[in-house]
């Protein structure tokens, strides 16, 4: 049985246009494409390529229209098989042979673009040139980051589908394990390279960056000198790293470290800070971050270091001067019915780490920035709800609780101890359980408030409180990573390879940002990764694929990038030249 496709035909062709000048003589070479369209009856035509004047281009060519009309032959071929219909034969009992994958992705052309305009091919390449390795760093440079992108799993997994991207795939698994010691070698400096490309391509603005801390935990029972018992944001037991990222006000990543388990995340700031000045050479920036990076050491760093911070303030720790500020309720401005702002210009004494290790007295000058949001404050009660009703309940009900499971209520139970080695309650009859009202009433009158502080004290109080809520684009990120990506290293194991991995990780998660830049925000990365990976066909007959989705967001990527995601048949000659394409950078 004989199944024809569709088919696509049309007048089109093209021809060489010869005019002559009338005033000088001299004749015009254009190629010019003829077409019929829809809307006329008479044919109309086009200017595909404008060749120059007749006498220039005989210096070149021995016979210029010989030349160019044998070339536009070629072109009218080359379109009529592109445009001609296609007969396939379809066997009834053929059967699919085992192993086969006839089932590819195309969508990730879109992210091989991006990979290449930002030069990664050529980093490895050049840093590949002199070593002594038998394997293309480059292929599986990609292989890593297109699948982490688009189909997140171990180094074995990704290397068995290796064959669902039309890409070189000529090396090992072990070439895959070997690589990463490689990339470790030089993660610095493709982080750097990357920040340079950004900075010339995409106009990349440092004087603010935002900073925060993430944790991945492993699943392993010894700690090691990189993962480490320490507060996992999953709040698990298990051994953990730590990762700082910066990020520009675009919301695409700078540069990231990796830092052992049991580091705090205020003591990550500093070293972070010092290797991103030191190599970057971003000039004076100010760091935005939240309160967890809100210590005398981060504050007195970075103004020594001539920058500048936005940093939030937990107003709850702070001492009762400053308490009594933010409840006072002159010198607020209402900005709307449920929003009110104000701030002043005051010294703070802070406590500094001296060289010797001694805790000295500093005095710095800061703007602090009071806002109230009666949003803010319906969610914190909304939020505090439930710690009431378990602290109630546990309070009527104590030994159904322990040290663990208590969580968020003990602090409102007056008289609360647990054995220090079970974590079971105590039960004293001389001083029985009660609720803490006064501790309800303290937490309750500070709803809604939130603090900022800034050395930044010439910016307005609502340009302050603009710069500090775009902190949730770092947060955003991290939460791609840890779903979307997919980032926590399962099977490895060395320091080196665990690094590789999170460099990895790290690129891929530039391509997607920067593909949501180019793209101005209009889908998130989920939406985005998700369209990609159902732009994919299967291998029909001979060297054509069949595809089977296209959606807006797919149409915008094509529009954005030059590529054409919306044909239902092409050949895989198409195909690779359309890759091909996006490969130049």
């Amino acid at each position: 049985m004989k199944v024809k496709s569709y088919s696509i035909k049309g007048a089109m062709f093209m021809f060489l246009r010869q005019v002559k000048n009338k005033k000088t003589g001299r004749i015009y070479l254009s190629i010019v494409q003829s077409y019929r369209d829809a809307n006329s009856k008479s044919p109309k035509s086009r200017t595909i390529k404008s060749l120059g004047y007749l006498d220039e281009l005989e210096k070149q060519y021995d016979d210029p229209i010989a030349f160019f009309n044998e070339k536009i032959k070629q072109m009218n071929e080359q379109y009529a098989s592109e445009r001609s219909s296609i007969s396939f034969t379809i066997q009834r009992d053929e059967h699919i042979p085992i192993g086969s994958t006839n089932r590819k992705n195309f969508g990730y052309a879109a992210l091989s673009k991006i990979y290449h305009d930002l030069g990664i091919h050529t980093f490895l390449i050049n840093r590949q040139r002199h070593a002594k390795h038998d394997y293309d760093a480059n292929s599986i440079m990609k292989l890593l980051v297109f699948s982490r992108l688009l189909y997140p799993a171990s180094k074995k997994k990704t290397y068995e589908i290796k064959e669902t991207f039309f890409e070189k795939s000529n090396f090992t698994l072990d070439d895959v394990y070997r690589s990463l010691t490689f990339f470790n070698k030089h993660k610095d400096a493709l982080q750097l390279w990357l920040h340079e490309r950004i900075k010339r391509q995409h106009n990349r603005n440092t004087s603010l960056v935002y900073y925060d801390v993430t944790n991945y935990y492993f699943e392993i029972d010894e700690a090691d000198e990189l993962r480490k018992k320490g507060v996992s944001k999953e709040h698990r037991p298990d051994p953990i790293v730590q990762m700082g990222l910066f990020m520009d006000t675009d919301g695409i990543p700078i540069t990231y470290g990796l830092y052992p388990g049991n580091m705090l995340d205020k003591q990550t700031l500093i070293p972070m800070l010092r290797r991103i000045q030191r190599q970057f050479s971003l000039g004076r920036t100010v760091v935005v971050a939240d309160k967890g990076m809100t210590t005398g050491d981060n504050i007195w760093y970075t103004l020594s270091a001539k920058n500048g911070y936005v940093f939030s303030y937990s107003i709850r720790g702070a001492d009762q001067d400053f308490k009594n500020y933010v409840l006072d309720p002159s010198g607020y401005r209402s900005i709307s019915e449920d929003f009110k702002i104000k701030s002043r210009l005051v010294p703070r004494e802070i406590s500094v780490t001296s060289v010797r290790g001694k805790k000295i007295k500093k005095t710095v000058d800061e703007k602090q920035v009071i806002f109230y949001s009666e949003k803010y404050a319906a969610k914190a009660r909304a939020e505090r709800a439930s710690a009431v009703e378990k602290a109630k309940s546990l309070i009527q009900n104590p030994s159904q609780y322990n040290r663990a499971t208590s969580g968020g209520a003990a602090k409102y139970v007056k008289n609360l101890t647990f054995d220090a080695k079970t974590g079971e309650i105590l039960v004293d009859a001389k001083q029985s359980l009660h609720f803490d009202e006064e501790k309800l009433r303290q937490e309750e009158e500070l709803d809604g408030y939130y603090a900022i502080i800034t050395s930044e004290y010439q910016e307005t109080d609502e340009r302050i409180v603009d710069i500090y809520r775009g902190l949730w684009k770092i947060e955003e990120s991290f939460k791609v990573t840890k779903s979307d990506l997919e980032s926590r290293p399962v099977y490895l194991s060395t320091q080196e390879h665990i690094e590789a991995h999170f460099l990895t990780c790290f690129v891929a998660l530039v391509i997607a940002r920067v593909l949501e830049h180019r793209l101005k925000g209009k889908y998130s990365i989920t939406a985005m990764l998700e369209s990609l990976r159902k732009a994919s066909c299967s291998h029909i007959q001979d060297n054509y694929y069949l595809f089977d989705y296209y959606d807006e967001i797919l149409t915008d990527i094509g529009k954005e990038l030059d590529i054409e995601f919306g044909k239902k048949y092409m050949s895989l000659g198409e195909i690779k030249k359309i890759l091909g394409e996006v490969k130049k950078g």
